[in-house]
């Protein structure tokens, strides 16, 4: 608990002190399920042009998968993304009546939704307490030896049972940006962080 402490202490700026703004829930959706496996400024243009012509899933429902895949391309798997986000709207239709659910359990029958993108629209869209767990907040969280997981998922689940709950909604934005400017997968910058002499650095190969 001590690293987690220091982490916020030596990370809240720039990392956790701007206003948190709630997102739209149907936007950060689709925003993540255009995500996977597509760079992050690939992804915001992507969803950019696509809001643009449509942003509700009755709107999105009406496009068809092919104008969808014309308007998200070149995001990964973009035909295969266009076919999930109808299905997905076809699901809020039929089963919440158009409305992005509030909950984790119901977030995760929709199509496609794991529980990062799960956890991402609970705790940016709704404001809820949710841990979003991705490669970052694995590694680093591994690093740190808080938790000794192999999986996101396990993760996640060792965060929920050892994490305070006020840090629940922030540990996914401070260890993201931090993950991609110094505690990389490879060669971490270790000399520059902190928490060095605290961070038990397992499963750290390079530049010690």
């Amino acid at each position: 608990m001590r690293i987690v402490r220091a982490a916020v202490a030596a990370w809240r700026e720039p990392y956790l002190s701007r206003d948190r703004v709630k997102a739209d829930p149907f936007r950060t959706l689709v925003a993540c399920v255009l995500s996977l496996r597509t760079k992050d400024e690939v992804t915001s243009a992507a969803a950019e042009r696509l809001f643009a012509v449509a942003d509700t899933p009755a709107q999105l429902r009406a496009l068809g998968p092919a104008r969808i895949a014309k308007l998200i391309y070149p995001v990964g798997f973009y035909n295969q993304k266009a076919r999930q986000l109808i299905r997905l709207c076809t699901q809020l239709r039929d089963q919440f009546d158009d409305r992005v659910p509030a909950s984790l359990n119901a977030l995760l029958t929709l199509e496609g939704v794991g529980r990062k993108t799960a956890n991402l629209v609970i705790t940016e869209a709704f404001g809820l307490p949710g841990i979003c767990v991705d490669t970052h907040v694995h590694r680093i969280t591994n690093r740190w030896g808080y938790v000794s997981t192999r999986t996101p998922e396990e993760t996640e689940h060792a965060l929920r049972a050892k994490l305070p709950r006020r840090y629940w909604r922030e540990i996914n934005r401070l260890l993201v940006t931090y993950g991609q400017r110094r505690c990389t997968p490879l060669s971490p910058r270790c000399s520059e962080c902190a928490l060095a002499a605290m961070c038990a650095r397992r499963g750290v190969t390079h530049a010690r």
